[in-house]
């Protein structure tokens, strides 16, 4: 029996769904949770809820979920502890309770699909594919399978949070992503997906970026910056972006300090880096880390930093020296290596 007919066959004996995404949610997780949403729906689940916990910030975010008209919930541990029988609890683009999500460790989790590198994930029901480059693509291949047209709203989400998830079908794109994108074609809005595309950027977004061009630091072909203490957590994944695509850059990483934590986003051409796994070895003993091989995020606890002093500036300065010194070492970069240079001054 196939995935996607065991998953029907489970949704159809149950009647209450809770889909819980990972803290502040992309349109893959999104589109995911809203196209499980639709095959709950024609198994005759009528009562079901999307939570989530963080923030909706990112421009495109906000867009997808007003656009799409996605009804959220934010994050209540009573909708997923103590459930009644009947009611099942779904991940959707993560898959252990505790990481990266705000669902107390150690609850019991009846559905599981995902795409992120993880081990020991533990589910009545798992699809698990690290070999796929979006969750959005296991979904679209569900629904391709099992007697359910998408409607024009999920056929649009799932599209778009593939063609995002892999940069316009740019980075980490599988043939699975082109088949699932030909399916979806048919069905999908293309005014909506215009719309999703340019969203309007926000001044403070643009504020942030022109940040983290500016503290860019160059080591060969690895480029480091920070956008100092912000609130615009999606600028990083954005600056990340942009910085990579810099002439003589491999690799790109920007990290923050947003409220009372150190947010770090990273992407990388290089195909002798593992960006995921040179950040977890780089934080994982102060915070959470990981992701793929071309794009990765990690996210550490302040902590102690915010002891030595209530100046940003300074602050900053202390944080900066820290962080780099880290990723220097996860990437094996000599941290007195004096061939870097900073901000305008560098040549890449």
């Amino acid at each position: 029996m196939s995935h996607a007919q065991t998953l029907w066959d489970l949704l159809s004996d149950s009647d209450e769904l809770t889909i819980v995404c990972h803290n502040n949610p992309d349109p893959d997780c999104l589109a995911s949770a809203v196209a499980l949403g639709q095959i709950a729906a024609s198994t005759g689940i009528d009562e079901r809820h999307i939570l989530y916990s963080g923030e909706i910030s990112h421009q495109q975010n906000r867009a997808f979920v007003n656009l799409l008209d996605v009804e959220l919930r934010p994050f209540d541990p009573e909708l997923v502890q103590n459930r009644p029988s009947g009611s099942l609890l779904a991940f959707v683009d993560h898959s252990k309770p505790g990481a990266n999500n705000r669902v107390p460790e150690g609850t019991a989790v009846d559905i599981v699909l995902d795409h992120h590198p993880a081990e020991d994930v533990e589910a009545t029901f798992v699809d698990h594919r690290e070999d796929v480059g979006a969750t959005a693509t296991i979904l679209a291949e569900y629904v391709r399978e099992l007697p359910m047209d998408p409607d024009a709203r999920v056929a649009t989400a799932l599209l778009f949070a593939i063609r995002r998830e892999t940069l316009g079908f740019l980075r980490g794109v599988t043939r699975k992503e082109y088949e699932a994108a030909s399916y979806l074609h048919d069905y999908a809005d293309s005014d909506l997906l215009r719309q999703l595309s340019s969203p309007a950027v926000s001044g403070a977004t643009v504020d942030a970026i022109a940040d983290a061009i500016h503290n860019r630091s160059v080591r060969g072909s690895v480029l480091i910056s920070h956008v100092g203490r912000t609130s615009e957590r999606d600028a990083l994944p954005q600056s990340a972006d942009y910085l990579a695509t810099l002439e003589g850059i491999e690799t790109a990483i920007v990290f923050g300090i947003i409220d009372d934590t150190i947010q770090l986003s990273a992407r990388t051409t290089d195909s002798r880096v593992h960006i995921g796994e040179v950040l977890a070895s780089a934080f994982d003993d102060e915070g959470s880390a990981g992701g793929h091989r071309e794009m990765a995020g990690a996210e550490v606890p302040l902590g102690i930093f915010s002891d030595y002093t209530s100046d940003d500036d300074v602050l900053v300065g202390i944080v900066e020296q820290v962080i780099n010194s880290r990723l220097l070492a996860a990437l094996n970069i000599k941290d007195d290596d004096n061939s870097g240079s900073k901000g305008g001054d560098d040549k890449d």
